[in-house]
């Protein structure tokens, strides 16, 4: 045994050097250029400011400071490409204890921040902006302001390593095929973006039928004289006592639902979302957005939702995530446990005087609704377990609303009474399902804002969230993507830095739901790698998916066929087939499972794993055109389940050569 690892060794080595600079993992470096620096007073339109009236803050670099009250103090930049660069202020704002609201203008594009009270110069960093290679105007705005200003920092972004991001799931015993997906995730993140739509829920995009039930006869049959097979075990009587059945199902699989208004039958056409991005993309997106909206206990039915995640898993190999639009009583009083309440009399907003903190306080009528909306929640679930079907489940979504850790922003009752109760009642469901209800396939992901530094808050902790997201609704207003008109095509770069900051580099950060995607030239530009991104459905009124005013459809196409983004055709056949490997520390490698398992490594088909494997896929990926790999030598190689051969791969054959993994 020694003599063979003193072998395996040496071939190791020998590997390393052979593979010389084609082994080593990229290394992305900073800009060298120095930070551009400049006095507060020296700003165009700035005042020389020596004190705040009577209030002195010592120690200014300079002649003094910019008080920014009644004028504005402009900055003129040249850089020498389009790219992201980074404001520092150092500052003071001594007028508001609860912090004060300021504006950078940044060609005409504004970004915003609340500055804390501070009777110090203190270092206030504004983000990332985008600068356009040439001249820039950068502009602090009275807006609000009274912020004193010492000097502006303007320098190029640094980016951080985003492969800190963990595979780990914080449920420790997650299905296997949901920490296979968590693996996958994790593999694509930072690299390439996962495209996504939402579906409509409850009942949308009606579509109405001339088929009708006939009693006679007991058949259903269209005016074509089509038969449909009756589910025999919906049989129901309407309040004449008509006998009829719910369900019908045609010669294509399609289920039709019973109209009690028109006495025909209907279906709801749920597919009418990722077949438009089809018709326009002639790609299907990776991941499809549901909701658990219909299993309200109000007027609880059910709307297929289970059966349509599963068919799209199952049978499409797509990704899931959901949302839960859960509806309260608008007047509790009006409701009677456990009975039907119109749904005119219910809601997801904040105008309910339900109240929040008592669904954790046993006794209450709030607890034992709660209760029962957990339960209708966990059946549809446990679907989903049973057949195999990992979940991105995103409950409580967009807590903070407009902003503020007192609930006073929050637009649904789930967030209404603030920070703390909002985060219990996380834990309880959370606690519940995967306690009470054993669900393991369940992917936490937690929506956040960055309105100000009080958003942070909003946060469960990295114990009970596994990817943070922001949704993006923007499209007419706000926009930095150096456009007057059309929708906003900016990839909101800032954000997603702001949100990897808040989660130190831990968790992914995903683009949850948004109206217009970015266009892949800002996305690229400013490194804006959002996991995925994922538009909400269409309407009439609100056309989201290929509406004009909502989406510029060329810049659309563009993502969708860029090797950038990751359609449904490139997920990986076996994506919930692959296990994680912990290598050290909170790093993870995916290793793939299959009855194929010993192949892995073999990248020149010799049916062996060895130093020749390692040389070649690094030859290969260093472009070498006497490096030939075919199909499934690139299957092979794909060590790390990541859809395609990359540096992490050589070294991971080396890993197994030497019985590491």
């Amino acid at each position: 045994m020694q003599e063979f690892t003193k072998r395996m060794t040496a071939g190791i080595s020998a590997a390393v050097i052979a593979c010389g600079a084609l082994c080593a993992l990229p290394v992305t470096a900073a800009d060298n250029a120095e930070p551009f620096r400049v006095e507060g007073e020296d700003m165009e339109g700035a005042t020389l400011w020596t004190s705040i009236y009577e209030n002195q803050i010592s120690d200014y670099s300079g002649e003094g400071f910019f008080y920014l009250t009644s004028s504005s103090g402009t900055i003129t930049m040249t850089v020498p490409d389009d790219g992201m660069y980074q404001i520092i202020v150092r500052g003071a704002q001594i007028l508001d204890e609860n912090g004060r609201y300021q504006t950078v203008e940044v060609n005409g594009s504004e970004y915003h921040k609340t500055v804390p009270y501070a009777d110090k110069w203190t270092d206030f960093d504004f983000g990332m902006v985008r600068l356009s290679k040439g001249e820039n105007t950068i502009k602090f705005v009275s807006k609000y302001g009274y912020m004193a200003i010492d000097y502006v920092t303007i320098s190029p972004a640094v980016f951080p390593d985003l492969s800190t991001a963990t595979a780990e799931t914080c449920d420790k015993d997650a299905t296997p095929e949901t920490k296979a997906l968590m693996a996958y995730l994790q593999s694509v993140y930072g690299k390439q973006m996962l495209s996504g739509q939402q579906q409509i829920y409850g009942g949308g995009n009606s579509v109405q039928t001339t088929i009708r039930y006939d009693a006679a006869t007991d058949t259903c049959k269209d005016t074509n004289g089509v038969e449909y097979v009756i589910d025999r075990d919906s049989k129901d009587k309407d309040e004449q006592g008509n006998e009829f059945y719910w369900h019908c199902t045609g010669p294509d699989g399609q289920v039709y639902t019973f109209s009690t208004q028109n006495h025909n039958y209907t279906y709801n056409n749920y597919n009418n979302d990722v077949n438009l991005i089809y018709d326009l993309t002639g790609k299907y997106p990776a991941i499809q957005g549901f909701d658990f909206g219909s299993y309200c206990p109000c007027y609880a039915w059910d709307d297929g939702v289970a059966d349509r995640m599963i068919e799209w898993t199952n049978e499409k190999g797509g990704i899931c995530t959901a949302s839960w639009h859960i509806n309260v009583p608008t007047v509790l009083a009006d409701y009677t446990l456990g009975e039907p309440l119109d749904f005119g009399r219910t809601t997801y907003s904040e105008k309910t005087d339900f109240v929040t903190a008592n669904c954790l306080k046993e006794g209450t009528t709030e607890y034992e609704y709660f209760r029962l909306c957990m339960d209708n929640l966990a059946k549809e679930l446990l679907k989903l377990q049973e057949a195999n079907v990992p979940l991105i489940f995103r409950p409580f979504h967009e807590a903070e609303g407009n902003g503020g850790k007192d609930g006073k922003g929050a637009w649904f009752w789930w967030a209404k009474e603030g920070t703390e109760v909002y985060k219990q009642l996380w834990a309880y469901l959370q606690d519940t399902l995967t306690n009470e209800y054993g669900l393991h396939n369940l992917i936490w992901e937690q929506n956040l804002y960055t309105w100000s530094d009080d958003s942070a808050l909003w946060y469960s902790g990295d114990d009970r969230v596994d990817i943070v997201a922001y949704d993006k609704y923007n499209t007419v207003y706000n926009r930095h993507d150096g456009k007057t008109s059309g929708p906003n095509l900016d990839a909101e770069s800032g954000i997603f830095y702001q949100l990897v900051g808040y989660v130190d580099g831990k968790k992914m950060v995903a683009m949850a739901e948004n109206s217009t995607v970015p266009s892949l030239t800002n996305l690229q530009v400013e490194h804006a790698n959002w996991l995925y991104f994922c538009p909400w459905y269409n309407t009439d009124q609100d056309p989201f998916v290929i509406g004009e005013e909502y989406q510029d459809l060329d810049e659309l196409k563009k993502v969708y066929l860029s090797d950038f983004c990751i359609t449904l055709d490139e997920l990986p056949e076996d994506l919930f087939q692959t296990t994680v490997k912990p290598v050290s520390g909170t790093t993870t490698t995916t290793v793939k499972e299959s009855d194929n398992a010993d192949l892995l490594g073999d990248v020149n088909l010799d049916k062996e794993v060895d130093v020749e494997d390692a040389v070649l896929l690094a030859r290969y990926l260093a472009e070498d055109i006497n490096a030939v790999i075919d199909a499934q030598g690139k299957r092979n190689a794909d060590m790390n389940a990541s859809g395609a051969p990359d540096t992490d791969d050589t070294g991971l054959i080396l890993q197994k050569i030497a019985k590491l993994i």
